[in-house]
């Protein structure tokens, strides 16, 4: 009895090995992984900037001499000729010198005239009288430079325009440092960004673009690229770029915007996130074993790349990539799926609450033969541009990080 107890201790025992072998091998062996669906969607490259809203003409009126301000119109959002009186500097002691020199002028005109009578008595009467004549002639050309300087403490419209802006306050001092008035047309606008030198070579006029602005949350906001500046700042290392705006943006002057200028896109291409590629190879699942699909990367979007290859759309894609496994090894796909997108009731995209990009939108099935509806391709490729600052910041941030190890 006693070697029987102990052999079925024994068969329990392998029994139980066994069992831990299968659970093993066929359990702890099998790697959890998330996945993303390939999709067919728009997608787009932009180049990043800051920039300003400005009129497309326009000019500061500054003050030629500091001196204390005595008069300025209140007339702010209001349109103007040029050369209009906006405002005046205090002229007391210039006025009191050009009355000194009016008077010294009155006399020596009434000593000209006395000339004038004897000058053809003598030489010496001649010669007086010339003299007399240089005096006044001298005594007028300072009257008249004396009144350009009066006018000088004048401020006046450089243009005809709106008032756009006024600042300072009668009695205030002001100088040539010191801008009173913004005077230009209030349309049309645009845009005065700046770009890293680095991808200037991909700007052109006539390439559209998309503004951010914090007055307009939510809102993409179209420009034209109509004017590269020549020579760039080689402190800040940037050009300067001009964007005009439609006649109907909502945007002001003198406000800040983000710019997103797209200089490659494509209406429709299968796409994955940017995480799910490494190198040129995705991993898909199939039969729940992962495999490697070799692939070209076209357009690169801030979030999501185009792929060409034996990748069809829907299909279940690693993202991130594995690569520390290998083809075959046996996959778990989280229950939560990341998918690049995601039907809606209406087809519309819909915001991401952090980036603000607009996920593509998955098209519904069709029939064999059947046109495929599919998602706006200017929505979608807007909603790109809105996050494509993300890939500027990150090359900023890694080229200071090769800056700081140099200098070490």
């Amino acid at each position: 009895m006693a070697i029987l107890r102990i052999l079925g201790i024994l068969v329990m025992a392998i029994a139980a090995l066994g069992g831990g072998y299968f659970v093993y091998t066929d359990f702890l062996h099998v790697q959890t992984v998330t996945t993303s669906l390939a999709a067919l969607a728009p997608v787009s490259e932009a180049i990043y900037g800051t920039g300003t809203v400005e009129p497309e003409r326009w000019a500061k009126v500054v003050p030629l001499e500091r001196r204390r301000l005595v008069e300025l119109c209140s007339c702010e959002g209001q349109y103007v000729k040029a050369g209009q009186v906006l405002g005046r500097q205090d002229d007391a002691e210039e006025r009191s010198a050009l009355h000194e020199l009016e008077l010294n002028n009155e006399q020596l005109q009434r000593d000209l005239n006395r000339a004038e009578q004897d000058r053809t008595k003598s030489d010496a009467q001649q010669r007086e009288y010339e003299q007399r004549w240089t005096q006044v002639e001298e005594s007028k050309a300072r009257i008249a430079a004396q009144k350009v300087r009066i006018d000088g403490l004048v401020l006046r419209a450089p243009l005809d325009g709106m008032v756009l802006r006024r600042d300072g306050e009668v009695g205030e001092i002001a100088g040539s440092t010191d801008v009173l008035f913004w005077v230009g047309p209030p349309a049309p606008m645009q845009v005065v960004a700046e770009v890293n030198e680095d991808e200037i070579n991909r700007i052109v006029a006539g390439q559209k673009a998309f503004l951010r602005s914090e007055a307009f949350p939510g809102q993409a906001l179209r420009a034209t690229v109509s004017q590269i500046t020549p020579k760039g700042d080689p402190t800040r290392k940037t050009f300067r770029i001009y964007l005009l705006l439609p006649n109907d943006t909502p945007l002001r002057i003198g406000m800040s915007v983000e710019v997103n200028i797209i200089f490659r896109e494509k209406p429709s291409a299968i796409v994955v996130p940017a995480e799910a590629v490494a190198g040129n190879v995705v991993q898909i699942v199939r039969n729940g074993a992962v495999e490697r699909v070799p692939v070209k990367v076209g357009v690169r979007g801030s979030r999501n790349v185009e792929i060409i290859g034996e990748v069809s759309r829907g299909m279940a894609v690693l993202s991130p990539a594995r690569m520390d496994l290998a083809d075959g090894t046996k996959v778990r796909v989280e229950k939560k799926v990341i998918q690049l997108a995601a039907d809606t009731s209406d087809d519309t995209p819909q915001p991401d609450p952090i980036t603000r990009e607009m996920p593509a939108t998955s098209p519904p099935s069709a029939a064999p033969g059947v046109p495929v509806p599919t998602a706006d391709p200017e929505d979608a490729v807007i909603a790109a541009a809105m996050t494509a600052h993300i890939d500027s910041v990150v090359s900023d941030a890694r080229r200071n990080i090769t800056k700081v190890g140099a200098n070490r």
